[in-house]
């Protein structure tokens, strides 16, 4: 795992992100917490949450438009969160 006290220099990131703008939320320790999101792509996700996950936790996050996509919180930075999803979106 990256700790992400450091900003990235290279995006060696192999997939594209789509912009988010549609409403979504977590599942998370039993409740379900509203997020904004940043980006998506099919293996995760970045989101703005005002609750601070351990990274390792499971979390599912929920889009309008689809079931729950299960994932584990990757890293945490300034109050936004990276989903690893355990399967890729579809």
């Amino acid at each position: 795992m990256i700790p992400r006290r450091v900003k990235r220099m290279f995006d060696e990131r192999g997939e594209p992100r789509e912009m988010g703008s549609a409403a979504a939320s977590v599942e998370w320790r039993g409740k379900s917490l509203a997020v904004g999101l940043v980006n998506v792509s099919p293996s995760g996700a970045m989101v703005i949450c005002s609750k601070i996950p351990h990274i390792g936790e499971a979390m599912a996050l929920q889009l309008a438009d689809r079931h729950p996509v299960p994932g584990v919180v990757r890293w945490v930075r300034d109050g936004r969160i990276g989903i690893h999803f355990t399967a890729p979106l579809k």
